[in-house]
């Protein structure tokens, strides 16, 4: 009894944490970005595979984890499960530990966790996993499920459910990629009113203070003093104190958590550094066509996508895009890449508005169609 709820937990973490990452493995791919950037592993060749790899985690969580929920191949499912948590366990302690990366990505968009929340979680399925392999250590020796059973009747239905569960999977993973997400876990969603969302998060702002790194010249003693300790004592600042500030290791520390949504990352600018955010969300209608990497984008392809959102009369149009030059015939906006990337996932994507509020969202090859 207990050990078959213990498998029945562990399974179903396992398949969900693959679902989530499966609906939108283009985002997992970004964290993988992340994983193999100079700032982490600084194995920047494995970036172009990024995406590839994030296919095999996610099919190895959810195939594993079915197969543990069936009761299937109950030795190979466990010792490949205990491996694959070592290797999550790996690199959620080097985030975690390093603090290179906040967000693992684990659930995808749908549950945030901190480096060290995911690094927990790891080692926690992971000694779930130990005891159940040792738990179900007589079981080996019986006859192999995967094996002799498949000519009878339950062991051929548990086929049939793999076999569904599978293709199920596959159209998500297949759709998430040449398209977007069936399921949007982002805070991009259609029918998200970032004006709204703007409001909320002017109205309870995050706040954060400066910690300066101060060496004393004499002593070489170091010391983490805020920014308002630091106004108030002279000591650290006045003509022939020997504190002196360290270049480079200053942080922003976040004192008070206020309203936290994606939606802060959205500011668009015009070329010249005008910001043109307002003006877009309190637009009856804006239409903007978004591109984080200009440059893999076809001409034709931005041709097609211009002509299209050309002709359509009374909206607000930018071009939004990390090149000022990006777009030919209607009007070049600037944005940060990784915040373009947040609101959807195809390169380019076509995003509109109606008085800030999100009622469409499409890759630029089906906006054309």
């Amino acid at each position: 009894m207990i050990k078959g709820l213990l498998r029945f937990i562990i399974a179903v973490i396992f398949i969900l944490s693959g679902f989530v990452k499966a609906v939108d493995l283009v985002g997992f791919s970004f964290k993988m970005e992340e994983y193999f950037s100079p700032a982490v592993f600084n194995i920047p060749f494995f970036e172009k595979f990024a995406l590839l790899f994030s296919i095999i985690v996610v099919v190895l969580e959810l195939f594993l984890g079915f197969m543990l929920l069936l009761k299937m191949k109950l030795k190979f499912t466990l010792s490949a499960l205990i491996a694959l948590c070592v290797f999550f366990g790996f690199l959620t302690f080097y985030s975690a530990y390093f603090n290179v990366v906040t967000d693992c990505g684990c659930f995808g968009d749908a549950i945030k966790f901190t480096p060290w929340q995911s690094f927990f979680k790891d080692v926690a399925l992971l000694v779930g996993l130990i005891i159940l392999f040792v738990l179900y250590k007589k079981d080996f020796r019986k006859t192999d499920e995967y094996g002799d059973t498949r000519k009878q009747p339950t062991g051929k239905f548990k086929y049939y459910i793999f076999a569904a569960f599978s293709l199920v999977m596959i159209y998500i993973m297949a759709q998430g990629i040449m398209h977007e997400p069936i399921i949007d876990f982002r805070d991009y969603k259609i029918g998200t009113d970032i004006k709204g969302e703007k409001e909320k998060i002017n109205k309870n702002p995050s706040e954060y203070k400066t910690f300066y790194s101060l060496k004393n010249q004499k002593t070489n003693e170091v010391l983490k003093v805020n920014q308002d300790d630091y106004i108030k004592e002279t000591k650290y600042w006045a003509e022939g104190s020997p504190w002196k500030i360290e270049e480079g290791k200053n942080e922003s520390v976040l004192v008070k958590e206020g309203y936290k949504s994606e939606i802060v990352k959205f500011k668009i600018e015009d070329p010249t550094g005008m910001e043109l955010t307002d003006e877009i969300i309190k637009a009856p209608k804006a239409i903007l066509v978004f591109s984080y990497h200009p440059k893999e984008v076809s001409a034709d392809l931005l041709q097609k996508v211009e002509a299209k959102v050309n002709a359509q009369k009374g909206a607000l149009i930018y071009g939004v895009s990390t090149d000022q030059n990006t777009f030919k015939t209607i009007k070049n906006a600037m944005m940060d890449g990784t915040a373009i990337k947040t609101i959807a996932r195809s390169n380019p994507f076509v995003l509109i508005l109606q008085n800030g509020k999100i009622v469409d969202k499409q890759p630029a090859k089906d906006y054309i169609k």
